[in-house]
C-alpha cells in the first residue's frame, strides 16, 4: 500500500513540525486535545489503523492486542523503551513494532546528571528556600552538601544512556563503577576508566551515589527493593531517570524517612502520573515530572524516526528500529 493511503492513528500530541509531516504522507489521524485515549478508544484505533502511534503512556496489552484489526500491521513506537506493549503477542498476530533509540540518549543522559549534581549539593532545596524566603544570611555551616570528586557513581545498565552518563560524571571527577548483564568490553571501560561488578548487591554497599538506566522488564521490577536499599550507605543517593518500576517506590520512601538512605532524584515513578505520596515534600527528595528526554530537538528526532520506520514498512522494507523480542 503507498505510503500516502496508509491509515495512521497518533495516540498523543506530537511537536508541529513532525505531525505536519505525518499528515504530508499519510491519512494521519491525530490527537489535537493531547487527552490519553481510553482502553476502549485504544482498541478502536487499533480495529481501523493500518499504522498505530502509541507512547508509553499506552498500555498495550495482550488482551488489547487480540482486539485488534486485520489491517493493523505496524505499531511504531514513540518512544525508545516498549515495555508497555506487548511485542511478543503483537508479533504473534504478524504485527511489526518499531521504536525510537539512540536520539534521547543525551538528553536523558543530561537530566541524570543534572540529579547527580542537584540532590547531593541540596540544588533544588536551595531554590526552595529562596522561593519561601528562609533565607536569613551565610554561616560556616549553612546548607551544607556532599562534593562530588573522588566519589563513587554505581550505574544500574551501561547502555547508550548509562554510558552518556558515565561520560559527563567522569567530567565531574566522579569514580565511574557499574553493573550490567555483560561487561562492555575493555575498550568502552578503559575510555570511562569504569569498574565492572558481576555482583549488584556487592556494588550497591561500596557506592556513594546509584544511577538507574536499565529498562523495565520482568527481571528488573522492584530490582531495587527493599533488601537492596538496605545494602546501601546511609550516606548514599539513588537516581532514577529509566523506568518507575525498578525502584519499588514505598521501600525508598521508608528508607530515606528513615535515614538509612541520603536522598533521591527520580524522573520517572511506579504509577505514573500518580507519585507515592510518603516521596512528596521531603527536602532531599527531588522530583521530576518525566522530562528526561524534554527538549525539542529530541522529541522531534523521534518523531522523524517514527516516519522513517513507516515509510520504511510502507515501502516493503524491514524498518530500522524494529524491536526483536528475544532481545528485550
Amino acid at each position: 500500500m503507498p505510503a500516502s493511503k496508509l491509515k495512521v492513528v497518533v495516540t498523543r500530541k506530537l511537536p508541529s513540525a513532525v505531525e505536519l509531516r505525518m499528515k504530508e504522507l499519510f491519512d494521519a489521524r491525530l490527537n489535537e486535545s493531547d487527552i490519553p485515549l481510553t482502553q476502549e478508544q485504544l482498541a478502536e484505533a487499533m480495529q481501523t489503523a493500518d499504522v498505530l502511534v502509541p507512547t508509553v503512556t499506552d498500555r498495550i496489552d495482550g488482551r488489547l492486542m487480540a482486539r485488534a484489526g486485520q489491517q493493523l500491521r505496524l505499531i511504531a513506537q514513540f518512544g525508545a523503551g516498549v515495555d508497555n506493549i506487548d511485542v511478543a503477542s503483537a508479533v504473534q498476530r504478524g504485527i511489526t513494532v518499531t521504536n525510537t533509540p539512540g536520539v534521547l540518549t543525551d538528553d536523558t543522559a543530561d537530566v541524570a546528571m543534572a540529579m547527580i549534581l542537584a540532590v547531593p549539593r541540596r540544588l533544588h532545596e536551595g531554590v526552595q528556600i529562596m522561593e519561601t524566603g528562609k533565607f536569613d544570611g551565610w554561616t560556616p555551616t549553612w546548607m551544607m552538601g556532599r562534593r562530588l570528586s573522588g566519589k563513587r557513581l554505581g550505574i544500574i545498565g551501561m547502555g547508550r544512556i548509562g554510558q552518556a552518563v558515565a561520560r559527563r560524571a567522569k567530567a565531574f571527577g566522579l569514580q565511574i563503577h557499574y553493573h550490567n548483564r555483560k561487561p562492555v568490553g575493555p575498550r568502552i571501560e578503559e575510555a570511562l576508566e569504569a569498574t565492572y561488578w558481576d555482583s549488584l548487591d556487592q556494588m550497591l554497599a561500596r557506592m556513594d551515589i546509584v544511577s538507574v538506566n536499565c529498562p523495565h522488564t520482568p527481571a528488573t521490577f522492584h530490582l531495587i527493593n527493599s533488601r537492596r536499599l538496605a545494602l546501601m550507605k546511609p550516606e548514599a543517593y539513588i537516581i532514577n531517570t529509566a523506568r518507575g518500576e525498578v525502584i519499588d517506590e514505598a521501600a525508598l520512601a521508608r528508607a530515606i524517612r528513615s535515614g538509612s538512605l541520603a536522598g533521591a532524584g527520580l524522573d520517572v515513578f511506579e504509577r505514573e502520573p500518580s507519585v507515592n505520596p510518603d516521596l512528596v515534600g521531603l527536602p532531599n527528595v527531588l522530583l521530576l515530572p518525566h522530562m528526561g528526554s524534554a527538549t525539542i530537538e529530541g522529541r522531534t528526532e523521534m518523531g522523524e524516526k517514527v516516519i522513517i520506520n513507516i515509510k520504511t514498512f510502507a515501502d516493503g522494507h524491514r524498518p530500522p528500529d524494529r524491536v526483536i523480542p528475544a532481545i528485550l
